[in-house]
């Protein structure tokens, strides 16, 4: 299948359904558009392999790879989007909208998109003089389980020197972000009639107890991991939902408490999970086989950029911009794990991801095609 050029190739990546949720319903598989990617790629030269991603509901990553050699470039996004709210948008959000020099779709900005920018990227580069190898990976899943990247890094296929992932930064590099980790904390109490107390245990007077405990922790955490890097300076913790009981005339026989933690680099997921438990220790004791804690779902952990390959320094020059932070959460700790220099960077606004009529300004078109174009010949062709 000969390439499109950028617009042809945008609509139809677009047209590709590749929503991910966690609600079976709605979940989609993104064979068919990486079979489509995988087509234009190998058209190139590129050598494609498409993988089965475990556990991951029918879902696929893809590596493409042209060139030879050790070290190179990996340009990296994920393939799938959030749902959308039908009765909120305008526009059709499988059909690519160009209005108002925008485009408009789901996935125009995060990130589907990415991948029409990188295709025409490479129409203009002498991919056949490359002196270290280029590679393209789409992943699946980054929207609810990041299971594509998980898997990819448990994998360790490449070993590239730098890896570029496609996030909407405004093409300003992000060298760090926060991680990010839910708990469900569960007390099992003993139910009885509300008129004699003492007959039964009352879960939530045992929540009462660990809930001090966690905002103790939460301060300890607030005071001790701060990076002035990010908006919100400190490592924070949030108690989102709680619930408990069944009547106000009933003792408690149970109680949920769901939190979480945001961390920034130099807070481990497993220092942070173990300060967790150490803080709800007094609690377990005296309560033994009534309280138990559990993630709800695998942990993203925190990113910083290790800068050991001037990759940052490139990316300020070729940008204008200078490196900053984020509070939102990325793939870059998993591709981080290939043990390259990995920067978060990529066209449009983040306030445009997981909105309705989710769109990107055509202004970024030349800007990032010229960025890509750049990064390829300054790792890959030199």
């Amino acid at each position: 299948m000969k390439m499109p050029h950028f617009l042809d190739a945008y609509k139809q990546i677009i047209a590709h359904p590749t929503i991910s949720a966690f609600d079976e319903k709605i979940d989609q598989t993104n064979l068919p558009l990486l079979q489509m990617l995988g087509s234009w790629l190998e058209d190139l030269g590129f050598h494609i392999s498409i993988q089965p991603v475990p556990n991951a509901r029918h879902k696929f990553n893809l590596l493409a790879r042209i060139g030879s050699g050790d070290g190179g470039l990996l340009l990296a996004g994920h393939s799938d989007t959030v749902p959308f709210d039908e009765g909120r948008w305008q526009f059709d959000p499988f059909n690519l909208t160009e209005k108002d020099n925008k485009l408009y779709g789901l996935g125009t900005c995060d990130m589907k998109g990415f991948f029409a920018f990188i295709l025409e990227a490479l129409r203009d580069i002498p991919l056949n003089k490359l002196n270290k190898p280029l590679y393209i990976l789409a992943t699946a899943d980054e929207e609810t389980s990041m299971a594509g990247a998980r898997f990819f890094a448990e994998q360790q296929l490449i070993k590239p020197d730098m890896a570029i992932i496609g996030e909407p930064t405004g093409l300003k590099p992000i060298c760090k972000h926060k991680g990010h980790m839910a708990h469900t904390l569960d007390i099992t109490g003993k139910a009885g009639h509300s008129s004699d107390p003492d007959k039964g245990v009352n879960a939530i007077e045992i929540m009462y107890q660990a809930v001090g405990e966690l905002m103790k922790l939460r301060d300890q955490l607030a005071a001790q991991y701060v990076d002035p890097a990010f908006s919100v300076a400190k490592t924070t913790m949030n108690l989102g939902h709680i619930h408990g009981g069944d009547g106000e005339n009933r003792i408690c026989g149970h109680c949920r408490l769901n939190f979480d933690l945001r961390a920034v680099p130099g807070l481990s997921d497993a220092e942070a999970i173990s300060r967790i438990d150490q803080a709800l220790a007094p609690v377990y004791a005296a309560y033994p086989d009534r309280v138990s804690r559990a993630l709800m779902y695998d942990t993203v952990p925190s990113f910083a950029s290790r800068n050991e390959t001037q990759l940052l320094d490139l990316a300020e020059q070729f940008t204008g911009f200078n490196a900053t932070s984020a509070n939102y959460c990325t793939e870059a700790p998993f591709i981080s794990q290939l043990g390259c220099d990995t920067l978060v960077l990529g066209p449009g606004s983040i306030d445009q991801a997981h909105q309705p009529d989710e769109f990107i300004s055509l202004d970024y078109v030349n800007p990032t095609i010229n960025l890509l174009r750049h990064l390829i010949g300054q790792v890959c062709l030199k």
